[in-house]
């Protein structure tokens, strides 16, 4: 499979530049990312056949919590990733997936500006949800 992100993609954050903060992630949530990626990102990827820009994957206890993130945030654990497709906006991006046969736990269209996925291997709830 040929894969369109890195994980550098995924853990990039203007907020930890910013701020001078380390959002490497552990091995666990390193794994959790390489899943994502495979399992969602990649797959999302070959069905819309665009490009995609990750506005937001892992970020670590700190950065979440300087970008207002939930708590128990997904993207903490490498779980969840942002992003946006250029002339495509986010209800149909939503609808594309949720029509798919790809495996996801949350699929939120948040605020109509980005589409927010996540994965948890083994445990997903195909929840859709919008904000």
């Amino acid at each position: 499979m040929n894969l369109n992100f890195t994980i550098s993609e995924l853990i990039h954050s203007d907020t930890a530049i910013k701020n001078n903060i380390n959002n490497m992630p552990d091995v666990n949530s390193l794994d959790n990312m390489l899943d994502l990626l495979f399992y969602c990102l990649q797959p999302i990827r070959n069905l819309i056949k665009k490009p995609m820009v990750i506005t937001s994957g892992y970020r670590n206890k700190k950065v979440n919590e300087l970008v207002k993130g939930a708590i128990n945030s997904q993207h903490t654990k490498g779980q969840a990733a942002d992003f946006v497709v250029g002339g495509m906006k986010p209800a149909e991006i939503v609808k594309i997936i949720k029509n798919s046969n790809i495996e996801f736990d949350q699929l939120i269209n948040e605020y109509n500006k980005w589409t927010h996925i996540s994965f948890i291997k083994g445990k997903n709830r195909k929840e859709v949800l919008r904000y």
